[in-house]
Order: C-alpha cells, then structure tokens, then sequence
C-alpha cells in the first residue's frame, strides 16, 4: 500500500532540518515527511462530490480529508 492520501493525493515530501549555532545555519539530514495516514469508512449518504467514488468504502485518508468528512452538511 502506497503511502498516498486516497483523496487528495497528498504523500511524502522531503524536508530539511537547520539548526541554528552562533549566528549561522547548521544544514543537517534531509528527512522525508509521511502524511498522517489513517484508515476511514465513508458513509454511503455522502453528498461531497471528491468523497463520491469511495462511498461505502473503507480507504485511507489524510488527517485534513477526515476533518473535512466529519463536516456533512
């Protein structure tokens, strides 16, 4: 299973760590960041047309895409 968000597709991206030592940057590793990956179960009543295909499904979801599915209207 790929580390991606289902439905917006956010994944990993790389980031730089500095460190700041007597007035300069200290550049350290580069480390790659992983989204906060969670296993959801959509509804099958949902209206939001990004969250449509996956109705009665369970996928994974970023943490943002879990909030935005707890807001139904």
């Amino acid at each position: 299973m790929t580390k991606k968000c289902t439905i917006c597709g956010k994944s990993s991206m790389m980031v730089w760590h500095r460190v700041k030592l007597r007035g300069k940057y200290n550049p350290t590793i580069k480390r790659r960041k992983y989204p906060n990956l969670q296993w959801v179960y959509v509804p099958v009543d949902i209206n939001r047309m990004a969250y449509k295909p996956y109705a009665g499904k369970k996928i994974k979801a970023c943490a943002k895409c879990i909030k935005t599915l707890a807001k139904r209207k």
